[in-house]
């Protein structure tokens, strides 16, 4: 199936079916809008005729306190992907270098920064591990680096003591890393696995955090990024000065105070993407990689299988999967299935199953 080098997953707008689609293709909360968010958005529609805060303040404070971060270094961004844009547009990059497959929006955020951008290609019979030589030999060649923790779509996890080598190694030339954390807050252990500490310690690092996805708020859209404070005053004169919109503000003030909401949704999908995982792993003529958020990639690994129809089949029984044809390395072969509710995932296999695989 041919698709658009910047295709994403979740467009469920064009054709949708009688009852909607179950869209697995969008890595979103299963459990959806916790209650606080959705009285903090209702309580907030009055509001909306006054201008949003600028400064965004009480957002910028629940997320200093949650975070332990400084509220100078915050710069909030409508979504994680419009702070990757901002800061290419800010800083402008020569060259960018990119271990793919990954989220497409770094490429093409790198590119409409008129930055030149490299791929480290990362090995399917690697198991898509990160080759840290070639990475730090390539990396002092660039004036960017990103990568994706865990990456979208291998699911990769890469432990912090690594990625503080990896800073440390890239300020020796000056190369600035960017880290997307914007799946781990679905991790019961994110706190072993945060780069935003480094941001304190070194100018060379900035970590960019979506809320959009674990709040399942992608339609309100709402991200975060943890600056150096003299990096974060520059970002903010290159950006709309009400770019987060009052609803959202107040949308991610509630969610962070949730406490309840978070423990129940990683505990969730925890148990569940191990189940998914376990299940998709005994279908034969299938390659499935170990997950650790919210999403699992998996390959057919017979030439003979037609995947357009695979996701043909798919879509007559209103379930959306992300083909990952788009990506850098990748081919359609592999697919990237979100973990949903139990009973939507128990559905997704049984038609995968009555699927010639």
């Amino acid at each position: 199936m041919k698709s658009h080098p910047f295709e994403h997953g979740g467009n469920i707008y064009q054709a949708s079916p009688a009852g909607g689609w179950l869209d697995f293709s969008a890595n979103i909360n299963p459990l959806g809008l916790s209650p606080r968010i959705r009285q903090a958005i209702a309580g907030g529609i009055d509001g909306i005729v006054h201008y949003p805060d600028p400064q965004g303040h009480q957002l910028k404070t629940a997320l200093s306190h949650y975070y332990r971060i400084p509220c100078e270094s915050i710069v909030l961004g409508n979504g994680a992907a419009e702070l990757f844009y901002i800061w290419f547009h800010t800083f402008r990059p020569q060259r960018t270098l990119i271990p793919v497959p990954s989220f497409s929006e770094y490429e093409r955020a790198a590119m409409a920064g008129g930055s030149r951008i490299t791929f480290l290609q990362l090995r399917p019979e690697d198991g898509f591990a990160m080759p840290w030589k070639q990475l730090t030999a390539q990396c002092a060649a660039a004036d960017c680096l990103i990568v994706g923790n865990p990456n979208n779509p291998t699911a990769n996890l890469l432990a912090r003591d690594d990625m503080e080598r990896l800073v440390w190694q890239a300020n020796q030339t000056a190369t600035m890393v960017l880290i997307d954390e914007s799946f781990l807050d679905f991790r019961v252990d994110r706190e072993q696995y945060t780069a935003m500490p480094l941001v304190s310690s070194y100018d060379n690092v900035i970590v960019f955090q979506s809320l959009t996805k674990f709040y399942a708020i992608p339609g309100l859209r709402l991200g975060f990024a943890v600056v150096p404070p003299s990096l974060a005053r520059q970002m903010e004169g290159h950006k709309d000065v009400w770019n987060v919109n009052s609803l959202a503000q107040a949308a991610g003030t509630a969610a962070l105070q949730d406490r309840d909401w978070q423990e129940r949704t990683r505990r969730f999908v925890t148990a569940e993407k191990d189940w998914l995982y376990q299940e998709l792993s005994s279908i034969k003529g299938l390659r499935v990689y170990p997950p650790t958020v919210n999403f699992i990639l998996w390959q057919v690994t017979e030439d003979n299988i037609s995947m357009e129809n695979v996701i043909k089949n798919l879509r007559r029984h209103r379930i959306l999967v992300r083909s990952c044809a788009n990506y850098p390395g990748l081919d359609d072969h592999y697919i990237r299935t979100a973990v949903r509710t139990h009973s939507e995932n128990k559905m997704f296999l049984q038609v995968l199953l009555q699927t010639d695989i």
